[in-house]
């Protein structure tokens, strides 16, 4: 992981419409500002005609801190349509997890961030049944149970919007919480709230993919980590990966594969997302490696 100084190292990224002359109006910006270049990336979708850029910035100049940058890139961003945002490098994203009875990704993400490998701060774990309490006190983290009933799901989305807004949350992750989230909920966290489906989508979507994929005689399992939109399982696909199985495995067999294939794409979704690496191209993503 790269190391990067808290007020001094900063992430730009953005999309616009492609026209020439965008490169060089954010450099000449970097240059007025003294900042120095320490990575750049960019894609050209030729096919929707869209620019899309990330750029690991240095800031020379204590006078450019991250407002006097974000309040000065606003004439350019203007002047070009973008959209962007620009963050400080060294910023923890605050992270909530959702889960509901399958804790493998829930102790895989925690435990990552206690090894210090995943930047986040995950200062609670949302659940619709009380069994991963000891996994989350296990990890130090608190631990709230808020149930969902037909009759009361309204009430349980708007506790845990509360929640998202009263402990500032940036991100939040369906560590296979097996709830589907209402349209509002989905508009209210768009483009901050990643799922990982245990199925390598578009096949097998809704529940139970390993007997769908048993009962197929597939010869591949993976693993899909996507954004959430109000359509189940269609959202823009972050990460994915597969695992090789055959026909002597069970479908319990085939979830147990299945589970380490989960944990480790939704763990280098939630990072790459962290790291101000996935860019939102219509239902797709641009992902800078």
């Amino acid at each position: 992981m790269t190391t990067s100084t808290p007020g001094r190292d900063f992430i730009l990224t953005l999309d616009c419409p492609d026209r020439p002359g965008i490169v060089h109006a954010v450099t000449e910006f970097l240059v007025a500002h003294d900042a120095n270049i320490v990575q750049c990336q960019q894609f050209d979708d030729r096919q929707n005609g869209r620019f899309f850029m990330r750029m690991h910035l240095e800031s020379l100049n204590s006078a450019y801190g991250k407002d006097a940058l974000i309040q000065g890139f606003g004439r350019t961003a203007e002047a070009y349509s973008m959209n962007w945002r620009l963050v400080d490098a060294a910023e923890r994203t605050r992270t909530l997890i959702l889960v509901s009875k399958y804790e493998h990704c829930l102790n895989d993400l925690l435990f990552r961030r206690r090894l210090g490998t995943l930047d986040i701060d995950v200062p609670l774990v949302v659940s619709n049944h009380p069994d991963a309490a000891g996994m989350a006190a296990a990890h130090g983290v608190e631990f709230r149970h808020i149930p969902v009933t037909p009759d009361g799901k309204e009430e349980a989305e708007a506790e845990l919007l509360r929640l998202v807004d009263d402990l500032r949350i940036d991100l939040v992750v369906l560590a296979r919480y097996m709830q589907i989230l209402s349209p509002e909920l989905c508009k209210s966290l768009e483009g901050r709230a990643i799922n990982i489906h245990h199925s390598f989508l578009p096949s097998f979507k809704g529940a139970g993919p390993y007997g769908q994929a048993h009962a197929r005689g597939v010869k591949l399992i993976g693993a899909t980590a996507h954004y959430v939109t109000p359509d189940l399982d269609e959202g823009p696909i972050i990460e994915q990966d597969v695992a090789r199985v055959d026909h002597s495995m069970d479908p319990a067999r085939l979830a147990a594969i299945g589970r380490d294939v989960e944990s480790q794409v939704l763990a280098r979704a939630v990072r790459w997302h962290c790291a101000s690496r996935v860019l939102l191209n219509h239902g797709r993503t641009v992902v800078f490696g």
